[in-house]
């Protein structure tokens, strides 16, 4: 058996940072880090083959991860990762005798023989974190969920195990010190929205307490923050370009939200060439990006509304027989039932709540799952009345959903950056940027440890 090779490759899944502002952010003296890891980086232009609505990054990380195309693998949902048995790069790594940490990436799936430590994204309840990380994929994955509510459904006994965790797996008096001066800077709320680059922080130490125990030949690493700075608060940074004006409480607080993004970002890519040795490629990709979201100028820009509860509302509405249910992004929910027929039944009575004569919700059902969420994406009334056509029962749609804050700004873009930077030869960088389609990032990736990509996949399909 051919050894396994000696490098090692970090895959930094920074979602949808966009090339235009990365420029202007560099070009004004505020990305350091980025500037140099550009200057030292053979750079590409990847363009994702899909249009909207199948430009979602749940989509075009399956891509990224697998080498195939929406039309190849159809996971049109995110938490659907485990419906496709195609390999990922990390299990052709481990095809390769060597070592994976997947570390929060998008709707992904692990075959038998992987060989390594996962930790899903948070959306993910189908496959399972690796043991020794469930207790930090809980915590990640309740605050990420329920971001938008007053309170983290968490007790204090959960903050005081994770505390515990963390202080044994890497926390740094950086990450306590930022975390401090946050709960101050935030009383009252004002600063909540800042809370989310916290989470990459406190991941991002995890991460390297992991990545310097085992050495592992391929790493990921995820990061959503800054994405979701720019669904909402591009509006704010760029007035001008929207009919719409910014509908914040405080709208100035949120002018410089996507600049602090990138910031923060730009503070990761320090410590992960910081941490990288002279073996380590790190190989930075946002998969898609994105643009100023204009289709909703007419009616005022887009809104969701969030179920405050979604459990509350299947049982007012006679909902019952589920096993589980999944909070996607933003406002929508995945409900699984033990058959087909309660789940087509679940999906019938849900198409039927209307507000005003309009129908209330999208709803999707395969075999035993449903996917729903509220389909009306301008502001709404919140003492409107919701009923069922076959019911005279009604209640007001504030009893079960709120309105979030921000209106919608920044909507998704096929191109996207890929930036390679080889810690063995960062001379070698590259002013030109070539042109890559986004299913050919694996290929990138592989190389960059010593396997051929399409030899490794290939073995998959003699099986």
């Amino acid at each position: 058996m051919i050894a396994p090779p000696s490098k090692k490759v970090i895959l930094l899944e920074f979602n949808e940072l966009t090339p235009s502002l990365m420029d202007k952010f560099i070009e004004a003296g505020r990305l350091p880090n980025f500037k140099k890891f550009r200057d030292q980086a053979t750079r590409y232009e990847t363009l994702a083959a899909e249009v909207a609505p199948d430009l979602e990054p749940w989509i075009q990380w399956v891509t990224v991860h697998t080498g195939l195309n929406y039309k190849e693998h159809q996971l049109f949902h995110l938490n659907e990762g485990h419906k496709l048995a195609a390999p990922r790069i990390w299990d052709i790594v481990s095809r390769g005798g060597m070592r994976s940490l997947v570390f929060g990436s998008m709707n992904v799936n692990i075959q038998s023989d992987f060989n390594g430590l996962v930790l899903p994204d948070p959306w993910c309840t189908e496959v399972k974190p690796s043991e020794e990380l469930s207790l930090l994929f809980k915590f990640i994955q309740k605050n990420v969920l329920e971001y938008s509510n007053d309170r983290v459904p968490l007790t204090k006994r959960d903050y005081l195990s994770v505390m515990n965790f963390l202080l044994k797996h890497g926390l740094s008096i950086n990450t306590i010190t930022r975390i401090l001066k946050q709960l101050l800077e935030d009383r009252g709320g004002r600063f909540k929205w800042k809370r989310a680059v916290l989470l990459d922080k406190i991941q991002f130490d995890v991460f390297r307490w992991y990545w310097l125990r085992d050495k592992p030949s391929l790493s990921t690493f995820f990061a959503n923050s800054t994405a979701h700075f720019q669904h909402s608060y591009w509006r704010n940074m760029d007035p001008d370009t929207f009919e719409v004006k910014p509908t914040n409480p405080k709208p100035d607080e949120y002018e410089n939200a996507i600049a602090y993004g990138y910031e923060q970002m730009d503070e990761l890519i320090g410590q992960f060439m910081k941490l990288a040795d002279a073996q380590t490629t790190l190989v930075f990709s946002t998969a898609l990006s994105q643009q100023p979201c204009l289709k909703y100028e007419a009616t005022g820009g887009a809104f969701f509304h969030r179920a405050r509860d979604f459990k509350q509302f299947l049982q007012f509405a006679g909902i019952d027989g589920f096993t589980e249910i999944a909070p996607v992004m933003t406002h929508q929910f995945h409900v699984d039932f033990p058959n087909e027929t309660l789940a087509r039944n679940a999906a019938d009575i849900l198409s039927k709540y209307i507000v005003n004569g309009e129908q209330l919700f999208q709803v999707e059902q395969k075999a035993n799952r449903v996917f729903s969420g509220c389909r009306i994406y301008r502001a709404i009334d919140l003492s409107t009345p919701i009923s069922n056509k076959d019911n005279t029962e009604s209640a007001p749609l504030s009893r079960f959903f709120y309105r979030m804050e921000t209106n919608k700004s920044g909507m998704h873009h096929p191109l996207g950056m890929l930036w390679v930077r080889d810690a063995s030869s960062i001379s070698n960088g590259s002013a030109s940027m070539d042109h890559l389609e986004l299913k050919r990032v694996p290929e990138v990736v592989l190389k960059a440890i010593g396997l051929n990509f399409t030899e490794y996949a290939g073995l998959d399909k003699s099986r």
